[in-house]
């Protein structure tokens, strides 16, 4: 087997465990803690060495239980009676499975690779201040600093804007009857940075039985042909370059801040009446990835839990999602709780997500006279909502349609979320990771 068979094998197996990640997210047993996580995996051989079946014997070949050709190396041969069957019969029982074990940082890796996210979190709390490279520019320092790159330049775009054709100017000076100021007023005319007082030498220094060489001004432009300043260093070199103070910088090295990229996690359900067990498995199926994916992305990532029904209560994550009321359903009382709990996490320190999740069952009026406007008041980079109705909306589960009606489906802090079936999962969890702005700081 060539290196190349082997390269595609492997990319084999990456394909296959992050089609194993999508299916486990949908479909797989979410229970577990937060140091790691184990994703149930098919298993795809992997090359290995077998024995060329052109070599009957070798070393290690004893008599009895002698390898076959083709038999894997340190693989026992079968022997009668191994196996579920008998008589070379398929076993019944199901093989144990196999699990691939990843922290956060690699379930958010592999998350963004499967549904092609983005998301970049900015830091806020400065923790650190160090020197960086050489990149700021001050006009005063230690010689062993000065940039001469810089200055050379300056230099010489100041020598390509002072430089002119001399020599023309001299043959100007030869016209017939033309006078210093005439000369003056035409290199003016050109753009030429010349001096009264250079021209007035120049013409001075014409010999007499030189004047009148030129009838005028437009022969000598027929005849003489003009040199740029560009042509003039290229043919002469650059002897000097008009360096002045104003042209010194030196480098002193930026002072970048260590930024630590805190988060908080506000998850909010909806735990009335209505919440069934269908209903509150989507939810879980849905808030999990998401807390293991930023808790992946940021440095330090606190979570807290909200359960409602008609009023709201913080709980641990353990109780979250096995929580079941029977009262009726206000959504502001959970948004009021977390505004208050929010003050632990000041906007200026921490990035926020506030994730949201219910039937879109909601008391009458509730959402636009008071979520609404609460979700416009707490600062966060990203507001979500989930609706799940596993059987379709009910009549009156208005809350998600109206969210979307009030900030539109194009909002870059806000996303609403539909989750009928384990299957509408990963839409959901890329829907609500990808509306994120990047201007949320």
């Amino acid at each position: 087997m060539g290196l190349r068979d082997d390269l595609e094998r492997f990319r084999e197996v990456g394909e296959q465990r992050r089609e194993d990640l999508a299916d486990f997210i949908q479909y797989g047993d979410l229970a577990g803690g937060r140091g790691s996580i184990q994703i149930p995996v098919k298993i795809v051989s992997l090359p290995e060495f077998e024995y060329d079946q052109r070599d009957k014997g070798g070393v290690g070949q004893g008599e009895d239980g002698t390898p076959q050709p083709g038999q894997p190396v340190g693989q026992p041969q079968p022997q009668p009676g191994d196996g579920d069957g008998e008589d070379g019969e398929p076993g019944e029982e199901g093989g144990e499975h196999e699990y691939y074990e990843m922290d956060p940082e690699e379930f958010a890796e592999e998350l963004d690779e499967e549904l092609g996210l983005d998301l970049d979190p900015k830091g806020k709390t400065v923790v650190e201040e160090k020197e960086g490279p050489f990149t700021d520019m001050t006009r005063t320092g230690p010689n062993s600093t000065l940039d001469f790159e810089r200055m050379f330049k300056e230099g010489l775009k100041r020598k390509l804007a002072m430089d002119f054709d001399e020599e023309f100017l001299k043959e100007l000076c030869k016209v017939e009857g033309i006078e210093p100021r005439e000369v003056f007023e035409w290199a003016r005319g050109e753009s030429l940075p010349v001096s009264m007082a250079w021209v007035e030498e120049a013409y001075s220094n014409v010999p007499d039985e030189e004047r009148g060489t030129w009838a005028s001004i437009e022969e000598v432009e027929a005849n003489v042909e003009r040199e740029s300043v560009q042509q003039k260093i290229r043919r002469e070199g650059i002897k000097h370059v008009p360096f002045r103070r104003e042209d010194e910088r030196y480098r002193h090295p930026e002072i970048i801040e260590e930024k630590e990229k805190n988060v908080v996690v506000v998850n909010i359900r909806d735990v009335s009446g209505s919440m069934r067990e269908k209903k509150r498995e989507l939810v879980e199926r849905t808030f999990t990835p998401l807390d293991w994916y930023l808790q992946g992305k940021y440095d330090n990532a606190e979570f807290v839990y909200i359960a409602h029904d008609a009023d709201a209560w913080e709980v641990e994550r353990d109780d979250f999602f096995g929580i079941r009321s029977g009262g009726g359903t206000k959504i502001s009382s959970a948004y009021e709780l977390a505004n208050e709990l929010l003050e632990e996490y000041p906007w200026s320190d921490w990035n926020r997500y506030v994730f949201a999740a219910g039937d879109s069952e909601n008391s009458s009026n509730d959402t636009g006279e008071r979520v609404i406007p609460m979700m416009e008041q707490i600062d966060a980079n990203l507001h979500a909502y989930v609706e799940t109705q596993p059987s379709g909306n009910a009549i009156n589960a208005t809350h998600a349609e109206e969210l979307e009606r009030h900030f539109g489906t194009d909002a870059e802090d806000v996303a609403v979320a539909y989750v009928n079936s384990k299957e509408d999962v990963t839409d959901a969890i890329y829907e609500i990771l990808s509306t994120e702005s990047d201007d949320n700081e």
